[in-house]
């Protein structure tokens, strides 16, 4: 087994003890660890979608400024999903691939549907790079025009979860004095809703 391989088998054991069994979650993990969770918008007034190149600048601003906050001299894990069908392979087209570089499959559980035709394998492809301002701007767009999701970037001591999501970014820190800091910093961003959707 590679490195690499070694080093993402035994990330998964502490991803299952820290955070949760079977496959990443962002949305049952922001449920679970609210007091450590902050949402920011994307856009000034909680705007979804970008419809300019100068709306785009400014959603990847946003999302760089927290992730060197996070990740500044770090290595990160890039996580993201795929899903098929059972009997189906994991393909992923040339755009997946493209914007995550390097990946590949780190898990790749069945869903526990009650009904069997609704159950889906979801895989988790996983990547380690270096954290530089910039170095994500692909997969970024594409997540913010809704044409990625489930993705999670992650220290390597999986202490710090970034979700990016069409619409903004969900971030679970350390504790929430450090989440609290975080919200004050970028209170600009947060959302209007008075749970912090």
């Amino acid at each position: 087994m590679s490195e690499d391989g070694e080093f993402f088998g035994d990330l998964l054991a502490r991803w299952e003890e820290r955070w949760q069994d079977g496959p990443p979650d962002a949305y049952e993990l922001r449920a679970k660890h609210t007091e450590r969770w902050v949402r920011f918008h994307s856009l000034p007034d909680s705007k979804r979608y970008a419809r300019d190149e100068a709306e785009y600048r400014v959603i990847l601003e946003r999302h760089n400024t927290v992730l060197d906050e996070l990740f500044t001299g770090l290595d990160v894990c890039v996580i993201t999903t795929g899903w098929s069908f059972p009997g189906d392979p994991a393909v992923r087209s040339e755009d997946e691939l493209r914007l995550h570089p390097g990946s590949g499959l780190w898990t790749s559980p069945l869903t526990n549907e009650p009904e069997p035709d609704y159950r889906v394998y979801v895989h988790s492809y996983i990547s380690r790079i270096r954290w530089q301002p910039m170095c994500l701007d692909p997969l970024l767009r594409s997540t913010a025009d809704d044409e990625s999701a489930g993705v999670i970037i992650t220290d390597t001591n999986l202490g710090l979860l970034y979700h990016p999501y069409d619409g903004g970014a969900d971030v679970i820190l350390a504790d929430g004095a450090s989440r609290n800091a975080m919200r004050e910093r970028h209170s600009d961003w947060l959302p209007k809703h008075p749970q912090g959707l």
